[in-house]
């Protein structure tokens, strides 16, 4: 997709800055002001490099090495060492998008002029990521203080020209290939620089910032899967007024709430539940199940936990993360602000709100396949129960995803593992945080795909099997009134989901149907079916 440059200057990256350069390849410009303030800051260390006094990592050794002096002459060899040596990362390969916003976010701390590098270093980095060169980091390393230090140092370590990376295409070859077919010069490292360049929670930013975006769409695919379960379960929109969530401002819970009832609005299902011919009520039960009636309670939740998940990103999207620091009166100071607690604590709870709200999808999912449940539809909405099985071993796939979900939400950030010799005595883990909140999302991807199929399947079963060509069930489901009877808007869905997966009928391969509907899902095509037939937009 095109893109407008993202503009790096001595102020913070937006959200969007960063989706937009890790996710859609977007490219940067380093603003001339913030090229001028590397530049002054630079002159800060230059004028320390004969210093008799020792400066922590231009002229001492790193962590608990901080006391050894060293000597001029010696001092480039130093700022090598230290990336080799800390480029030590482990295992699978870390995500494409995830190392480019690390990478963005790292410029963007150089681009403050508090960290002393040259300008040189950072339009080499900038230069990196617009030529799409994404060096290879393993999913261990970074004990997430004083920052990302291995994932970091392998983004160094390529402005080296050394170690091994991804050209845009993502062949793996050599960086010093892969930075003189792009045209760019390796960087000889000055005093501080290393240090500048490794010192940062730019990598589980990155990975807050991505996970952030991603929930917006799919806590809205919740309230879309809630109001699907809720017409296919025959259940009540009331619980959903306006007043009633009044009573409980909880901003994400009205939002929440509100979206539900917009999706619901005119469904005839709900509307023959509550009227017959005879104009008796047919609505029986006292009150739905927690799990469609409490749908905007925990979706608001999880979106109160996001807000405050953001607003901890825009803090540290406005930070300059080093040490030590370059101050705007030109001291050089010690700090521990590269401690990744604030990012680690948010990204472990949003991974229980995730796992919550995949809970409470699954029991949804649970509710259509239960014959004394699901009110009138077949077992498990097999076309021939018996013969057939329907969407059973769906849901145990949705339950075992669910079951890994809460193993996820452990949080990270409890544990802490002394380094450096007890320098680093106490960690954050925020990385290891990052990364499970990224597989946590990608459960709760798959775990709303299988009710929103299931839930347009009992759909399809509540209409007589109205997908073309389809054999209409077996079972004591109520007869078709005549076409789809859902709302406007899960209609819209119902016939955007049939354009990739058929509709009822005796067994098929479900694994690629479930994958067709995860898809959907994570591109966002089925909540854009519902959003564009609505009177509104949503508030």
């Amino acid at each position: 997709m095109n893109q407008h440059p993202v503009i790096v200057g001595t102020g913070p990256l937006s959200p969007a800055d960063v989706v937009a350069v890790a996710r859609y390849g977007a490219q940067v410009d380093l603003d001339p002001a913030a090229l001028a303030a590397m530049a002054v800051s630079r002159s800060v260390i230059d004028s320390l490099v004969d210093d008799g006094t020792p400066h922590y990592g231009v002229s001492t050794g790193f962590g608990a090495l901080a006391t050894k002096h060293i000597p001029l002459d010696q001092r480039s060899q130093l700022q090598r060492s230290l990336i080799r040596s800390h480029a030590a990362s482990s295992g699978a390969e870390v995500d494409r998008e995830v190392v480019r916003a690390l990478m963005l976010n790292r410029l963007s701390t150089l681009a403050t002029g508090r960290t002393g590098v040259r300008p040189l270093v950072g339009t080499t980095y900038a230069a990196l990521l617009n030529a799409g060169i994404t060096p290879v980091i393993g999913e261990y390393g970074s004990l997430g203080c004083s920052g990302d230090l291995a994932p970091l140092s392998h983004i160094a370590l390529a402005l080296m020209g050394e170690g091994t990376v991804r050209t845009r295409d993502g062949q793996l070859v050599p960086a010093a290939e892969a930075l003189a077919a792009a045209g760019i010069a390796p960087v000889e490292l000055r005093e501080k620089e290393g240090l500048a360049l490794i010192n940062g929670t730019d990598g589980m930013l990155g990975m807050l910032v991505l996970a952030s975006a991603d929930l917006h769409r799919l806590l809205t695919m919740a309230d879309l899967a809630a109001a699907m379960s809720v017409e296919g379960l025959l259940g009540t929109d009331a619980v959903f007024a306006e007043d009633l969530h009044a009573l409980r401002p909880h901003p994400g819970q009205i939002s929440s709430a509100a979206t539900i009832r917009a999706l619901l609005e005119g469904s005839p299902l709900i509307a023959e539940q509550l009227t017959s011919e005879t104009g008796r009520h047919r609505f029986t039960r006292v009150q739905d199940a927690y799990s469609l009636r409490c749908a905007p309670q925990v979706h608001g939740a999880a979106r109160a936990t996001l807000a405050h998940a953001e607003s901890v990103a825009a803090v540290e999207l406005g930070s300059a993360i080093d040490n030590p620091v370059i101050t705007p009166d030109g001291r050089i100071e010690s700090n521990g602000n590269f401690h990744g607690a604030p990012v680690g604590y948010v990204l472990d709870f949003l991974a229980i709100a995730v796992a919550d709200v995949a809970s409470m999808s699954e029991r949804r999912t649970d509710r259509f396949l239960d014959k004394t449940r699901n009110h009138g539809l077949n077992a498990f909405l097999a076309h021939d129960p018996g013969v057939d099985s329907g969407h059973m071993i769906a849901q145990y796939t949705q339950a075992g995803i669910v079951s890994e979900l809460k193993r996820l939400a452990n949080p990270a950030s409890v544990d802490s593992i002394p380094s450096s010799a007890m320098q680093e005595d106490h960690v954050s883990m925020g990385w290891a945080a990052g990364l499970k909140l990224r597989k946590a999302i990608d459960g709760l991807t798959r775990v709303l795909a299988i009710e929103i199929l299931t839930a347009a399947r009992a759909l399809d079963m509540r209409d007589g099997g109205a997908s073309p060509g389809t054999p209409a069930p077996t079972g004591d489901a109520p007869a078709p009134s005549g076409g789809m009877r859902s709302s406007v808007p899960i209609n819209a869905v119902r016939a955007r989901l049939r354009q990739d997966v058929e509709g009822p009928g005796t067994d098929r391969y479900l694994a690629p149907e479930i994958e067709a509907a995860r898809l959907l899902v994570d591109d966002g095509s089925l909540l854009a079916a519902a959003l564009g037939v609505l009177p509104a937009p949503l508030q």
